[in-house]
């Protein structure tokens, strides 16, 4: 068994904080995993810093929300740490999981595969369970007991989705552009064929729209932002519209802003992190 204790590969200051890039061994994916964490300034030796996750969308990885958001700038202000895990397990060269960018390898959907042939795909358990562990057994800065999630695509998907069914582990949720009902748009209906099955009661447990009606003793608002010039939106992908009326139906506190002239592209999200990461202040800072 290899040493899955993170090792620092890269350290870079940035609004007085530090991006620092770790590798590690991963025993839920059974392969070598990079995350970023981004540590605000500290004013004092035994500060702890509060922990906010983003998990990327398709085809990312842990460096792209680092290096195009410009979520640090808040971050730093705010004194919250950004953890950034990658999007899929890596270099398992389990035939065909590169054939097509929206599912294997950059595709994981947050969830815990149970086809045989994807059976290391464990993204959820990797999020929700192992890295908060490795978080809290290596990094006495951080305070993993208070946490949010927030994501982009699919990322936005997996952070609704963990939210909802970890009401106790999280202070507050948000997502960019979100696959939210993937059970009725063509790149959930792919993913959850491949990675679940047939069975569709087991593709509810990962569609925000469907928990929604389950979990919905959300105490903090959940924030969507979703540009209008969104071809994804257009192609039918992301499903907002669905989201809001389950919302509407649970009583769940819902806030979707629909942002005029806007696409899918970090261009969208560095336009709007800043109220995101105020957001979460807001709940993990009170």
């Amino acid at each position: 068994m290899e040493n899955n204790k993170p090792t620092e590969i890269s350290s870079s200051k940035m609004f007085e904080g530090f991006n620092k890039r770790y590798k590690h061994y991963s025993p839920s994916l059974g392969c070598s995993m990079n995350f970023h964490i981004y540590f605000p300034p500290s004013s004092s030796p035994d500060q702890k810093f509060p922990v906010l996750y983003w998990l990327s969308g398709l085809t990312c990885t842990d460096e792209n929300f680092i290096a195009k958001s410009g979520a640090q700038r808040v971050a730093s202000t705010e004194g919250i740490a950004l953890i950034v895990p990658d999007t899929s397990p890596r270099g398992l060269n389990v035939e065909g999981e590169s054939d097509s960018w929206d599912f294997g390898v950059g595709a994981g959907f947050y969830l815990n595969a149970t086809v045989e042939k994807w059976k290391n795909w464990q993204m959820y358990d990797y999020v929700v369970k192992e890295l908060p562990q490795l978080l809290s057994e290596n990094f006495p800065q951080l305070d993993t007991s208070r946490a949010s999630i927030t994501g982009h695509s699919m990322g936005g998907h997996g952070a609704l989705t963990i939210y909802l069914k970890n009401l106790d582990k999280y202070k507050s949720v948000s997502a960019f552009s979100p696959i939210v009902n993937p059970i009725n748009c063509p790149w959930g209906q792919k993913a959850f064929t491949n990675y679940l099955g047939d069975d569709k009661t087991a593709w509810e447990e990962y569609d925000a729209t469907c928990l929604i009606a389950k979990y919905n003793d959300v105490a903090a608002t959940i924030l969507i932002d979703q540009g209008d010039d969104d071809k994804f939106l257009h192609e039918n992908q992301l499903l907002p519209s669905k989201f809001d009326e389950a919302c509407r139906a649970a009583k769940a506190p819902l806030l979707l802003r629909m942002q005029p002239g806007y696409d899918h592209s970090y261009f969208f999200i560095a336009s709007f992190i800043d109220d995101h990461i105020r957001h979460h202040a807001q709940a993990l800072n009170p």
